[in-house]
């Protein structure tokens, strides 16, 4: 490949790479308009616009570069005269057979039926999350907590009276745990779904404050998306990338069923 093609493959790539650009740039900006977190929709919105700037700085570098670049890299490199090619005569080596002795093939019998278990579903961290991580993900993998005891009341980071079943109306839910060999700086995340779906969140470094090990751990939730509703919600916690503990509660309109009553009239 001589010089003028080098740099026509590159301007190439450059158009290319300004094409791909721009399709992620209006893909972060429909992706944005869906997400209910302002801070996250911020986001996508500054990586679109950035996106878009490198298109347009690969549009202009690939139209610069074959009119004003190629002369440049002639500068530096001045073409040579091309030598003219002497033909050899090669000869061609002749191939002796060998006869070689083939084993017959073996059967190996293989079972119908594996043994190994099939996976199932385990929580997982959504991409849009991941992107707020400021801390390293790599947990101590011998790091343990202990079930989530939910309540609606916080005393020396500890839940008070923990219950599984809440009625509305609700301000701030809390969830509490003991935990044990835990990394200052570890990215740590609490997701808090409704019914399958994510309403509250919280993500940060673990601080060197709360020690490797303690039983005042918390997570809380003060205003889910759309605020609190009756629904079955679940806490995951995660250290990096990985799943720790999982913890459930119901909340109900009332906790009071209304139950039935007669009354007798005496008719004459």
């Amino acid at each position: 490949m001589d010089i003028r093609a080098g740099i026509l493959v590159v301007a190439l790539f450059a158009a290319i790479g300004a094409y791909v650009a721009v399709r992620a740039a209006v893909k972060s900006m429909q992706a944005a308009r869906k997400l209910s977190f302002y801070s996250l929709r911020k986001r996508y919105n500054a990586n679109a616009w950035r996106l878009l700037f490198f298109a347009l700085f690969l549009l202009a570098f690939a139209y610069w570069l074959p009119f004003y670049g190629e002369p440049m890299v002639y500068q530096v490199f001045p073409p040579s005269p091309t030598p003219s090619l002497t033909p050899t005569i090669t000869l061609t080596p002749t191939i002796t057979l060998t006869p070689t002795i083939t084993e017959p093939p073996t059967l190996t019998l293989t079972p119908l039926v594996s043994d190994t278990p099939s996976p199932t579903t385990t929580p997982f961290l959504p991409s849009a999350i991941e992107m707020l991580f400021a801390g390293p993900v790599t947990p101590n993998p011998d790091a343990v907590f202990t079930a989530i005891q939910f309540s609606t009341e916080l005393r020396d980071g500890e839940a008070v009276s923990p219950k599984t079943v809440f009625e509305l109306p609700i301000e701030t839910m809390y969830g509490g745990f003991d935990y044990n060999n835990t990394l200052a700086g570890v990215q740590w995340t609490a997701l808090w779904l409704r019914n399958g779906q994510l309403v509250c969140y919280e993500t940060e470094p673990w601080r060197e404050e709360w020690g490797t090990g303690g039983i005042s751990g918390y997570t809380e939730c003060s205003s889910p998306v759309n605020g609190w509703q009756a629904g079955q919600y679940e806490v995951q916690i995660f250290m990096g990338y990985e799943w720790k503990v999982v913890g459930r509660f119901v909340v109900l309109e009332s906790l009071v069923t209304p139950t039935a009553t007669a009354t007798w009239t005496p008719s004459p």
